[in-house]
């Protein structure tokens, strides 16, 4: 929201400095995200008169002009503009100055031989119009010498001010102007309101679609005549940024910005028959104002007549009704529409506007008879004509809520101490009705209250209840003045507050942090594309903040994999990401780690060459380091299955506790999940469902003493045939538990096929360590064990190699 200090003072009778009004409108909740004076870019531009003006010797479409600048001796300035001529008064840039449009600081300079000056300036390169066939001429009596901001009215600051979605009330100059007022920086001026004298019936309109558009009030102004508005307008438009167009488009900008009170006209001239506001038919189609084709629904409420649809009530206007130049009758709109129904229909269309902004915050409905009043005087006054009655159609809503207040909440809730008068002081300031009551619920003075029942005004449609109220009074009286108080401690030693779930995270992020791993904090929302690979979302938003924003993740991958794109395609040789978060699925939301590894996992060198890529067995390293770190029994896990959809067939697998409990899944993500991200090469990933790992068994409150086995261990290696489709865990598990007294570990250390392998086959060796007890081992019990490791392979279908 945007507005100048005059156009501020045109409410607010105040003196307060720029800087005071910048602090008091934080202070109150409404932050300034920036203040700008327009007048200060203009420094170095005065109002100069040419006084003579000849052509140039060495250039045909160049003029030398001798220019009074108000000072001693006037300036010689060439000038290439067509209208320059003597007696001319304009606009000249000092050397020194800097051209608003380009950058460009002016300096004295040789053009073709004549020396220069500065510069005569156009519109356009002071960045205040698009004229740019000739220098600014301004009237004859304008004060000569004169800095041209100060003559133009240009040193009028502008706030930028970031109104939050409870505050449609803010959302007009005049709102803010109140809660200045409220404030203590001056005082609110009355609105004036004068009516249009009225004669004949209004137009036609009728309301199909309550729902969405409960009253809706139009008039007719009948012989205007459509010119530029006045130049105050004009001026105040600009400075925030609003293009003028006409008079009559004008002012309902200028209402729309000043009161918050969007409006609409429509030329009577291509209207055929009543206005009815009704819902969209199925495929209707409408050109808006923005120049886009919108095709519609039956969820749509729009402003139609005998022909077809001419407004998306509430948003935006047709083109085919518009006023132009040749407008001479025209209807006026003030309607109140839905917040809710303009909300979702603009999410739907994807269509925004200055009117949708302040319709889905909710506009005051208590406003419709003066902000019609308002409008056709301004039409009357500046474009001339004759009105019509106002036509009513509809029930103007009731809102305003009553409430129950106890002023002690100020302090019990709000936690500052503000005497009953003064509360209802800020309360009244701000547009409340207060009344004290007595124990029965009579209506008393403040010596004698018991309670005190507040009336929030129309405009203020958040306020519902005492706490609101509490913050009102708070933030008016000044959030800063809350005294900062401890709370209160228990004595003795702190108890630790983290959980459980909470030191898991903890001790997962400094190991993946250690391992070389970067942490990612991607959205819980993404879109239906992104979703869909990993078998789309269980749940879908209604109303999304966007697009991209819709489903509600089923996996970690899709943000990293989108985050591991972006770093790729902005230079990253290889990216190694982490995160730890939740998946929402149809049962519940589930911690989860994920982990992508993308490009190179090594970069090129003298004795690789190439760099080295990611593969599955890195994933797979991560995801048992990352378990191992998590507590989980990773000498117990099982190598079993194929990951699923996401993963490359063949290059994945899942880290299980038995057939059913899946702890992890890694491997290479499918070529088609990377092309739907637009990831080239090959990617790594891991997910670790940190709800599935196994809870810790209850322990003493001291670890056991450690002790050291007093004998040294034995190892002893075995080399199996097995059938090549035989995992290599699986065998090594085996292995180990042929003897679970005495093995204490089972390792492979070499795969080999080729010379000597039986075709389908493959050989595993495995390194056995042996641990004895109180005495070392004899052959006889070196051999039993061999025969046990012997037997509890061949039940795999290995046999010893010879």
């Amino acid at each position: 929201m945007k507005f100048t200090l005059n156009w501020l003072k045109a409410h607010l009778d105040t003196d307060a400095s720029v800087a005071a009004i910048e602090a008091g409108l934080t202070r109150i909740g409404l932050e300034v995200e920036g203040v700008e004076n327009p007048g200060e870019k203009l420094a170095g531009f005065r109002v100069a008169k040419v006084l003579t003006a000849e052509r140039h010797p060495q250039a045909d479409k160049l003029q030398v002009l001798t220019v009074d600048t108000g000072e001693s001796d006037p300036l010689t300035v060439v000038c290439g503009a067509p209208n320059a001529r003597a007696g001319l008064v304009g606009v000249l840039g000092l050397p020194g100055a800097v051209v608003p449009v380009n950058g460009m600081q002016l300096k004295v300079a040789a053009v073709r031989g004549v020396e220069s000056n500065g510069m005569m300036c156009s519109t356009r390169e002071l960045e205040l119009g698009e004229d740019h066939d000739g220098i600014i001429e301004l009237p004859g009596d304008a004060p000569v010498g004169t800095a041209f901001a100060d003559y133009a009215d240009l040193n009028d600051p502008v706030f930028d001010v970031s109104i939050t979605p409870n505050r449609q009330d803010c959302m007009g100059v005049r709102g803010i102007a109140r809660d200045l007022a409220a404030a203590g920086l001056g005082a609110l001026k009355p609105l004036a309101i004068d009516p249009v004298p009225t004669s004949g019936a209004g137009p036609d309109v009728r309301i199909e679609a309550p729902e969405g558009c409960p009253a809706y009030f139009g008039q007719t102004v009948s012989g205007v005549t459509n010119g530029a508005s006045p130049e105050w307008m004009q001026r105040r438009l600009k400075a925030i940024g609003q293009r003028p167009i006409s008079a009559l488009v004008d002012i309902t900008n200028y209402v729309m910005i000043d009161l918050g009170r969007p409006l609409h006209v429509y030329d009577k001239a291509k209207l055929s028959g009543a206005l009815v506001v009704r819902k969209a038919k199925p495929g209707e189609q409408m050109l808006a104002l923005n120049e886009k084709t919108y095709t519609l629904d039956e969820t749509v409420t729009v402003i139609a007549d005998d022909t077809g649809v001419h407004d998306i009530g509430g948003i935006m206007g047709g083109e085919d009704t518009g006023v132009s130049e040749t407008t001479t009758d025209v209807v006026i709109e003030c309607a109140f529409f839905d917040p809710e129904a303009i909300a979702r229909t603009g999410q739907k269309l994807n269509l925004t506007s200055d009117a949708r902004a302040r319709f889905e915050r909710g506009v005051d409905p208590a406003f419709l008879e003066d902000g019609i009043a308002i409008a056709a005087r301004y039409v009357v006054d500046l474009c001339g004509g004759s009105a019509s009655e106002v036509t009513r159609a509809g029930t103007v809503p009731q809102v305003g809520i009553t409430t129950a207040y106890d002023p002690a909440l100020a302090e019990t809730l709000g936690g500052l101490a503000i005497p009953v008068e003064r509360q209802k002081q800020i309360l009244e300031s701000l547009g409340f009705t207060v009344e004290a009551l007595d124990a029965n619920g009579d209506p008393t003075d403040l010596s004698r209250f018991e309670d005190l029942r507040v009336t929030a005004p129309s405009w203020r449609r958040d306020v519902d209840g005492p706490a609101d109220l509490v913050e009102e009074v708070i933030r008016i009286e000044g959030i800063d003045n809350v005294p900062s108080t401890p709370l209160d401690r228990a004595p003795g030693v702190a108890v630790p507050t983290a959980t459980p779930e909470q030191k898991l995270e903890r001790r997962l992020r400094r190991t993946a942090a250690a391992r070389g791993l970067h942490e990612a904090v991607t959205w819980s929302f993404i879109s239906e594309a992104e979703a869909a690979p990993f078998g789309g979302g269980a749940w879908i938003l209604a109303n999304p903040i966007s697009e991209d924003m819709k489903v509600m993740r089923p996996s970690l991958l899709p943000g990293l994999l989108a985050a591991a794109e972006r770093n790729l395609k902005r230079g990253a040789s290889g990216v190694r990401l982490f995160e730890i978060g939740r998946r929402y699925l149809a049962d519940k939301e589930r911690l989860t780690l994920g982990v992508v590894l993308a490009g190179d996992r090594a970069p090129r060198g003298w004795q690789s060459g190439k760099g080295q890529r990611f593969g599955a067995f890195d994933a797979k390293a991560e995801a048992l380091a990352l378990l191992e770190a998590a507590g989980a029994p990773v000498a117990n896990l099982q190598v079993m299955g194929e990951a699923g959809e996401v993963y490359h067939p063949g290059q994945s697998a899942t880290l299980r506790l038995g057939p059913k409990t899946v702890l992890a899944a890694f491997g290479m993500v499918h070529p088609g999940v990377l092309k739907a991200f637009d990831l080239d090469g090959e990617v790594a990933a891991v997910e670790i469902y940190l709800d599935a790992l196994p809870a810790k068994r209850g322990a003493g409150f001291m670890r056991p003493v450690y002790t050291p086995p007093a004998l040294q261990a034995v190892t002893r290696d075995f080399a199996f045939l097995v059938p090549a489709d035989l995992a290599a865990g699986d065998l090594v598990r085996a292995v180990k538990g042929a003897d679970k007294g005495v093995i204490v570990d089972a390792r492979l250390f070499d795969v080999f096929t080729g010379t000597g392998v039986p075709e389908g086959q493959k050989s595993l060796a495995v390194e056995v360590t042996l641990q004895p007890g109180e005495k070392s081992f004899t052959d006889a019990e070196l051999k039993a064990v061999a025969d046990k490791v012997v037997a509890a392979a061949g039940k795999l279908g290995a046999n010893l190699r010879g």
